[in-house]
């Protein structure tokens, strides 16, 4: 690419033109993300309330953002955390392609004549004063430099194509029959994949056009083309989430753009006719650039008319054809260590584009810590040799409390190092690249869910301690160490298995905390009452100083364990935040069950 720029001033402005346009359009985003801050989602719940209300969110979205790819890959991120249904994210997907129109109006409208840089120099130097003020004043500068870098874009490709396009010529390839608008469609879709941006590729077109060098029916062949490239991103993001709402949502704007443009290509000549005879109507009839604009509106409008009645239907048939994914009973599932190293388990629900909203990255982060204390949990079952479904029991088995530890039980280490820490190491990063203003009550949030995260791994890390000793003396002859043993695993299964059912249980906030206070009170009476039978088999002789010592420092790590669990429990009970975000999706239940 250096080397084309040396030989090629004109392809330089061009693509100098192309990234100032692009650049602008990123800091446009970042503006506005900032600038809106926890607000966005507020906005969203009442923008998706009704249809219509879902379409004009669409609409000035892409009016604000200059690009339907990122808002419907917004979309996808809120939809996918639960913030909005998929009726309120398909009504938005509608207005985002009816938005997406709007640049390419601006162009047409400015046409080929007028410079937009004596407007965006004032703007680039306001931009930049803003961000010297605070920390609202630096987002505001950004939206005006993103502004700025659009306008001088604008004007960069048009000079580049003017240079660059005396010795190209594809007026050469026409484009009146149908291997010719095939291959300008491809054209546009391939051009929008590139550039991840269809306002990109459209403003490319225009340019193109005005400069002569493609013709009115080659450039309508790229509109169509642009249209269904914009839904290629979309689909890769979502196919890539493991959210099933998410790719439905994918689903739901691939299908909105192929049959739409499917459509539009089978009609081109038609809607040719239709465009040009409104022109003339409008006395625009000499403007290809209206006349593209038109079109492309008038193609997107044809989509939302096509589809809005099917909107409820639509939705029901994306669940149809892709239903939830049925959630296993149990998360690990080896039952012991092969030669092969196994891969390392990793975030489920963490997606890139939920960092782009405070509430969207927070009810992602509260996901994702349920799936990490179900694996915690299922850990420390392994921990204690007892079988996960234990959990479930309100009396367990006691032929398996006395039973030896089976050969094929996993190390608690390498499930440690196989199940927690992909999942916490990116539950830490994910938590850290979030650089949003956030009010209190958000703050009090990451402050907690860092809290919840680091006890769950400390449950782990100390079922790890406690797996040692405990599978030694379960494995050894009768002995009162290792009644010691046992009775220390039944306690602990029972509170654990207490805790599960308190977190599952839907009680007023008084009631619900006298349970706590009395589980606390049972743990306590516990390990009062071992202490004293373990001094008095010393005293009996039953028990040596080094059984002794190890059944102390096991009860210790078998109390934090349950006090870490605790915690996790109060934390997403005492604080409203967390509370709200698991009644998004009824589906999703507390932190600590399985």
């Amino acid at each position: 690419m250096a080397s084309s720029f040396w030989f090629s001033s004109g392809w330089l402005q061009l693509c100098a033109g192309l990234a100032l346009f692009l650049f602008g359009m990123q800091c446009l985003e970042e503006g506005l993300r900032q600038l809106a801050g926890s607000k966005l989602e507020q906005l969203l719940a009442r923008s998706t309330a009704t249809p219509f209300k879902g379409l004009m969110f669409g609409i000035c979205g892409t009016l604000l953002l200059q690009s339907s790819t990122l808002v419907s890959l917004l979309t996808i991120a809120f939809i996918s955390t639960g913030l909005i249904q998929l009726a309120g994210g398909i009504a938005i997907l509608f207005g985002a392609n009816l938005g997406a129109t709007s640049g390419i109006w601006l162009l047409a409208l400015a046409g080929q004549n007028l410079s937009l840089s004596p407007l965006a120099l004032p703007l680039l130097v306001f931009g930049v004063m803003g961000g010297f003020v605070g920390e609202k004043s630096k987002a505001a500068g950004r939206i005006v430099l993103g502004i700025a870098f659009i306008f001088l874009g604008i004007d960069q490709i048009k000079d580049g194509f003017s240079s660059f396009g005396e010795g190209l010529d594809m007026t050469a390839y026409q484009a009146d029959g149908l291997l010719g608008n095939l291959l300008f469609a491809l054209v546009g879709l391939l051009v929008t994949v590139v550039l991840q941006s269809s306002h990109a590729a459209l403003m490319l077109t225009l340019a193109a056009l005005a400069g002569g060098q493609l013709e009115l029916g080659q450039a309508l062949a790229i509109a169509i083309g642009s249209n269904i490239g914009s839904s290629v991103t979309t689909a890769f993001v979502g196919s890539l989430g493991g959210n099933r709402s998410g790719q439905r949502l994918a689903l739901a704007h691939v299908l909105f753009n192929v049959v739409t443009c499917s459509l539009a290509f089978a009609l081109l000549s038609p809607l040719a006719w239709l465009v040009g005879y409104l022109a003339a109507l409008t006395r625009l009839a000499g403007n290809e650039l209206i006349q593209l604009a038109m079109f492309h509106s008038l193609i997107n409008a044809m989509g939302v008319v096509l589809f809005w009645p099917l909107q409820e239907r639509l939705a029901l048939w994306l669940v149809r054809w892709l239903p939830e994914r049925e959630e296993p009973r149990v998360l690990i599932t080896e039952l012991a260590v092969g030669t092969e190293e196994p891969e390392r388990t990793r975030a489920r629900y963490l997606n890139e584009r939920a960092l782009d909203s405070v509430d969207a990255a927070a009810s992602a982060v509260v996901r994702e810590l349920q799936h990490l204390s179900r694996l915690s949990v299922e850990v420390i079952c392994h921990a204690l040799y007892l079988p996960v479904d234990q959990l479930t029991h309100a009396h367990p088995d006691e032929h398996l409390l006395q039973a030896r530890p089976e050969r094929h039980h996993l190390d608690a280490e390498s499930l440690y190092q196989r199940h927690i820490k992909g999942v916490y190491g990116d539950l830490l990063s994910f938590m850290g690249r979030l650089d949003l203003p956030m009010d209190e009550a958000h703050q009090q949030f990451w402050i907690g869910c860092q809290v919840a995260a680091l006890q769950l791994v400390d449950a782990v890390k100390d079922a790890k301690h406690l797996q040692k000793n405990l599978g030694r003396y379960l494995d050894a002859e009768p002995s009162a160490a290792r009644d010691a043993y046992v009775d220390l695993r039944r306690n602990l299964l029972a509170l654990l298995h207490e805790l599960r059912e308190l977190a599952r249980t839907e009680l007023p906030e008084e009631l619900w905390q006298s349970r706590l206070s009395a589980l606390d009170e049972k743990a306590a009476h516990f390990d009062g009452g071992f202490r004293t039978r373990l001094f008095a088999a010393v005293r009996r002789q039953e028990l040596d100083g080094f059984q002794t010592s190890s059944l102390m420092n096991d009860l210790g790590y078998a109390s934090r364990i349950f006090q870490s669990l605790r915690n996790v429990l109060m934390l997403s009970e005492g604080q409203e935040l967390f509370r709200e975000l698991r009644r998004v999706d009824q589906d999703e239940e507390s932190l600590i069950v399985l």
